[in-house]
């Protein structure tokens, strides 16, 4: 009877410390409770309902539910985070639309900053926040070149600028962007509405040229190579939002990058070749144990181990676009808590990450356009009102 007395007194310290004992993740608030009640049950194994304590005859399941009551509902507080903006980190939806804008030098940058901070209400306008479902609900984040942003809201924690690199199996152009707005939904014709609502809105005159991709879901998910897209994303939301939001802000270090795919080769070259290129099996894409130095995953993971530790990881919301009749390839985005994350996977693409080598896959798309942007936090975004 010892052990319940010593577990009855450990779940009442525990209860008394709240916060300064257990972790501070959202997961562990959950799981508080059964935690602790777990010590109870290890405590009262082997003992019938009743026994006795110090001479009394005590019922078990009271004992339980005192101790219960003695931990208050709010155990664990955590600290609240600052939030990030809704597509960062969100599973992604059947469309998205891409929009990269460059604003003409004479534009006022801080009138078109208090616009993009209103992004939500033009979200609103297009889809009711009163009538939307998982359907019809838009998602949408928006970004800012390094220039732009330095001028509406100053330095970031970290800089990203993103320079123009080349290797053996081609370029990766550095281009130039004021403003990104990344959203998801289901429906496309809502991503096109959310366009032409941000242009309408935007100062007269401000905007030099942009360019609005759409893509879509592909054979359910993959690339317009066949090869499943996203395979090493964090399934758990906490992990996502771990690898992709910047701590102290809320705040995103995002890239963008237009790959323009040879679909001759992709419909034409063997199987096993396309595979050795990426390191992936093309139907499954199950990890090769066995890949050459420059398939595209020993490149991004730092080796060409099996199931090799990855130094650094991002949240990809990449998806395929275009039409047979004009371009076609894939619209790669990824989310991270910081640049370093991106720089170390394309310095290795191009054979700049050390030891020489470039990307095979490389071979079978060409990169036309890329650079990085910062998705303030919300409260960030909130401050250019």
């Amino acid at each position: 009877m010892a052990s319940l007395r010593s577990s009855v007194q450990l779940l009442r310290t525990a209860a008394r410390q709240g916060s300064r004992s257990i972790s501070t993740r959202p997961s562990a608030r959950q799981n508080a409770a059964p935690i602790l009640m777990g010590v109870v049950a290890a405590g009262a194994a082997g003992y019938s309902a009743y026994k006795l304590w110090d001479g009394k005859r005590v019922n078990l399941a009271e004992a339980i539910k005192t101790v219960q009551e003695a931990i208050p509902s709010n155990t664990v507080s955590a600290a609240a985070l600052p939030e990030a903006q809704p597509s960062v980190y969100s599973q992604g939806k059947d469309h998205a639309v891409y929009m990269w804008i460059n604003l003409k030098p004479s534009t006022n940058a801080r009138e078109v900053a208090r616009v993009m901070s209103k992004l939500q209400k033009y979200v609103d306008e297009v889809c009711d926040p009163s009538l939307k479902d998982e359907d019809d609900e838009v998602l949408a984040g928006v970004g800012f070149g390094p220039n732009f942003y330095a001028q509406v809201a100053g330095k970031t924690k970290e800089t990203y600028v993103y320079p123009h690199r080349k290797g053996p199996l081609g370029e990766m152009p550095s281009s130039a962007g004021d403003v990104f707005v990344h959203a998801k939904c289901n429906q496309v014709s809502k991503l096109f509405e959310l366009a032409q609502v941000i242009l309408k809105n935007l100062p007269k005159e401000s905007v030099a040229n942009y360019e609005d991709i759409y893509s879509f879901v592909y054979r359910n998910g993959r690339d317009l190579s066949g090869f499943i897209d996203g395979t090493e994303n964090a399934a758990d939301e906490d992990d996502r939002r771990e690898v992709a939001v910047e701590k102290a802000t809320g705040g995103s270090y995002v890239i963008t990058q237009k790959w323009l795919h040879d679909l001759n080769t992709i419909n034409t070259e063997k199987d096993k070749t396309l595979e050795g290129w990426v390191g992936r099996t093309r139907a499954d894409s199950v990890e090769l144990p066995r890949k050459t130095i420059t398939s595209h995953v020993a490149r991004m993971t730092g080796g060409n181990g099996f199931n090799q530790p990855k130094p650094f990881q991002i949240v990809r919301q990449s998806m395929p676009f275009g039409t047979l009749g004009g371009d076609a390839g894939l619209f790669f985005i990824g989310y991270a808590a910081s640049p370093r994350n991106h720089e170390f996977m394309l310095d290795r693409m191009v054979g700049a990450g050390g030891d020489g080598h470039s990307d095979d896959i490389m071979r079978l798309t060409k990169n036309v356009k890329g650079t990085y942007w910062y998705f303030p936090g919300m409260a960030e975004l909130k401050q250019l009102e």
